[in-house]
């Protein structure tokens, strides 16, 4: 497994060659444990916080951190003989907080009319959405991830009610937030 997972992160470097090694120390402790949380892997609270630490760092983005799984995506992608299909998916991660503004909204909630006429109360899913691609072959094996996004949103627009006010043809890709389809598929492509 540590051969597999010191291919897989050989491209990683993050500016500071400390967060270079400090990522492989998290990521190999985190694969003993997968599908825990931070807390249950890490067998003392110095590890977990260190590792909430790196992952709140600002000089760590999402681009770092899969810039090695990219790059031997790319080498599994070269190695494949015939077509190479890119699945895309958008997945939405719900969370219970009693302020969802350090994490933002996913979508709103059905609100039962007589409820909203009542108490004029918006219900909204604390969460985030992820847009990720998939490369994979035509006999459909895994050649893993290719891009991926993700974002939260702060403003709903009732895009039912704009419908009849706004041409949705005329608003600009680059204002609708399907253009995260477009984004991962250059990356894909990249």
């Amino acid at each position: 497994m540590d051969s597999w997972l010191d291919k897989e992160l050989s491209s990683c470097i993050f500016k500071d060659k400390r967060l270079t090694e400090r990522f492989k120390t998290i990521i190999k402790t985190l694969s003993k444990g997968c599908g825990k949380s931070i807390p249950q892997v890490c067998e003392e609270w110095s590890m977990a916080k260190a590792t909430y630490r790196f992952l709140s760092n600002d000089r760590v983005d999402n681009d770092d951190i899969l810039a090695g799984h990219y790059d031997q995506t790319k080498n599994r992608i070269g190695a494949t003989r015939g077509p190479i299909l890119i699945l895309h998916d958008t997945t939405e991660f719900s969370y219970k907080r009693e302020s969802p503004k350090a994490i933002g909204h996913a979508r709103k909630l059905p609100t039962p009319d007589r409820i909203a006429k009542a108490f004029g109360q918006q219900h909204k899913a604390c969460g985030i959405l992820m847009h990720a691609s998939m490369a994979i072959t035509a006999e459909g094996l895994l050649l893993e991830l290719t891009a991926i996004k993700f974002w939260s949103r702060e403003v709903f627009k009732n895009t039912t009610k704009l419908k009849s006010k706004i041409n949705p043809t005329r608003v600009p890709i680059s204002e609708k937030e399907s253009i995260k389809w477009l984004e991962n598929l250059k990356s894909s492509n990249e």
